[in-house]
């Protein structure tokens, strides 16, 4: 049976503890372990937060390695260059980019 969860197993005791795996955007799912520290009385370690997400967005996707920044989808380098300042603006309040006719 293919289940949508991640499982984890303490091997000090083999007890099991099973954390839905969450859709993305963009980018890698994630594991939503909001839980773990109620039902495992631990804490997840992870320096720099380098594989942590910390909200869920529609808004933004970032990758830091790739140097990938994305508003909306759009890359940010393309709003910069290829877009005037009304357009960005158009886009922050509707989420979307102007048409011809809008402009």
């Amino acid at each position: 049976m293919n289940k949508n969860t991640f499982t984890l197993i303490d091997n000090r005791d083999q007890t099991e503890y099973e954390y839905p795996i969450l859709g993305a955007s963009r980018g890698p799912r994630a594991i939503d372990m909001s839980k773990f520290y109620q039902e495992s009385g631990l804490f997840s370690y992870d320096p720099g937060f380098t594989s942590t997400a910390n909200c869920s967005s529609t808004i933004t996707f970032i990758n830091g390695e790739k140097g990938e920044l994305r508003y909306r989808g759009h890359p940010i380098e393309e709003l910069a260059t290829k877009h005037n300042y009304l357009d960005v603006c158009y886009l922050l309040l509707h989420n979307k980019l102007p048409s011809k006719e809008e402009k």
